[in-house]
């Protein structure tokens, strides 16, 4: 099939929905379909169309159902489809998702949190990440520090600073060291990050790192932090769990729709006490780290390319079956 892949994000953008838009293009090629990944719709022709994004994309989607009725629509919901915008723009996010021939949910929580009518065309797609390199991802070294890295752009939905406001709370003789790699969504966050890198001897803002300097973070780390306030399903996840690195995850649907209600390592959304606690525990208690790392082994095999790939060539079937002309 001819394919168009439509994202927000910009070509050289390293923001989720681009990588996610780049790696799909990769499986479904690889699966014999011809893709373009465009960042607007002007109303082209194609065999199927998949938007990521419900609600930014609604322009496009519009389009695409007033001009090809017929053909097969698939929608990918992002975190703040599901947890904002369907909620504060109703109107135009719903439209997609009610047009789309299948949604894509990318944690198994999704079908609790939209209307109970779009549930039946959901699918659950994992993201996935390559294993990194060798046996081991982390080395074996000593050092003055204990590393707890965050990565993801500074904004509100990833509450990106609370990991170093934690290791304010933490005890005078602790070791940890937060180390936060990531774009500033915009100024605010910007001098929110310069301001914490002045007050807080704990925390080092490394910017936004290329592939390689976020594995060789990853693999110089003892935890990663995932602080959000509202996810999708993060690849970071899936790329910690692959790297066998055990997280520190609030306590939000995109997290535990990743890692299982059963998951040791949560703490509640937004709480700077409780996440320091978990910290300080996870620092001075090498058992309660191995029990956490052991279940993100355990994890990995969800997060196979393998298995993104069929989840994804399952979607397009379902698309194909749902749309009223089967174009095959």
């Amino acid at each position: 099939m001819d394919i168009i892949v439509l994202t927000p994000a910009s070509p050289g953008s390293k923001a989720g929905n681009r990588a996610t838009a780049e790696r799909w293009q990769v499986f479904l090629e690889q699966l014999g379909h011809r893709v373009s990944v465009v960042t607007e719709y002007n109303g082209e022709a194609c065999d199927l169309f998949l938007a990521l994004h419900a609600w930014r994309s609604y322009t496009a989607v519009s389009l695409f159902r007033e001009i090809w009725p017929e053909k097969p629509l698939v929608v990918a919901l992002t975190g703040t489809d599901v947890y904002r915008h369907q909620h504060e723009f109703p109107q135009q996010t719903l439209y997609s998702m009610q047009v789309a021939d299948v949604l894509i949910g990318l944690h198994d929580q999704v079908g609790d949190d939209i209307p109970e009518s779009l549930r039946s065309k959901l699918i659950t797609l994992f993201q996935s990440a390559e294993k990194p390199a060798g046996a081991s991802l982390r080395a074996s070294k000593e050092s003055a520090y204990f590393d707890v890295c965050v990565i993801g752009h500074l904004r509100e939905e990833k509450d990106s600073l609370r990991a170093a406001m934690a290791a304010r709370l933490l005890p005078a003789n602790s070791r940890i060291r937060v180390s936060c790699a990531g774009k500033p969504h915009n100024d605010r966050w910007a001098m929110l990050a310069k301001h914490e890198l002045q007050q807080n001897p704990r925390f080092r803002w490394l910017g936004e790192l290329e592939k390689s300097a976020i594995a060789q973070l990853m693999a110089d780390s003892e935890l990663l932090v995932m602080s959000s306030v509202m996810e999708g399903g993060a690849n970071v996840v899936s790329e910690a769990c692959r790297a066998g690195l055990p997280i520190i995850a609030s306590n939000i649907s995109g997290n535990v729709g990743l890692l299982g209600r059963d998951y040791r390592g949560y703490y509640p959304v937004g709480d700077t006490q409780a996440l320091a606690d978990v910290l300080e525990r996870a620092e001075s208690d090498p058992t309660f780290v191995e029990v956490l790392r052991d279940q993100v082994s355990q994890l990995a095999v969800r997060f196979t390319p393998e298995k993104e790939r069929k989840s994804l060539e399952q979607a397009l079937s379902l698309a194909l079956r749902h749309s009223p002309r089967n174009i095959l």
